[in-house]
């Protein structure tokens, strides 16, 4: 992971965000969502997470932005004040290096800060490599809900990881 800095991001990322985020809405199953983010929307998303006490770091390798993690609160109401999910994506050039693992810990460090007692990771059943990673850092599978997303005219699993902070 040497030379990567995790850090809030900043409006002058968005763009590099986009470019790597994009590719994962269209392209694969990591996600459900099928429509991709814009430079408004991103800005509304991340914006909306600050106004809630949540941070959204990207990982910088090299000057360039190589992924992103950010977290809410899991589900609505507020028995659910303390659980959070959060979202992780790295570029490809990102992959292997440890620096899924910086965001992971920079994410949950914020979270328990602010008084999180849980973190969730919802992962498509197809993303081996996903499941694989969070087991390594810390999260136990704590469910599978069958056919639950849809995309690619196919149904998809919904894998349910959970960590105590």
């Amino acid at each position: 992971m040497a030379g990567a800095v995790i850090r809030p991001a900043d409006e002058a990322d968005y763009p590099a965000i986009l470019d790597i985020w994009g590719p994962v809405v269209r392209d694969t199953t990591i996600t459900f969502a099928s429509v991709e983010k814009t430079l408004s929307t991103l800005a509304s998303y991340i914006q909306g997470r600050r106004d809630m006490g949540r941070e959204f770091f990207v990982a910088e390798l090299a000057g360039v932005v190589a992924g992103f993690a950010s977290y809410d609160q899991f589900r609505g109401g507020d028995g659910y004040v303390h659980a959070m999910e959060h979202t992780i994506v790295l570029g490809p050039q990102a992959r292997g290096q440890g620096i899924g693992r910086s965001l992971m810990l920079a994410v949950e460090d914020h979270a328990r800060d602010r008084g999180a007692h849980t973190m969730m990771a919802g992962i498509s059943g197809e993303n081996l490599a996903a499941i694989s990673f969070h087991g390594a850092v810390g999260y136990e599978q704590v469910g599978r809900i069958p056919e639950s997303g849809r995309k690619f005219g196919r149904w998809l699993d919904l894998v349910l990881m959970q960590k105590i902070l």
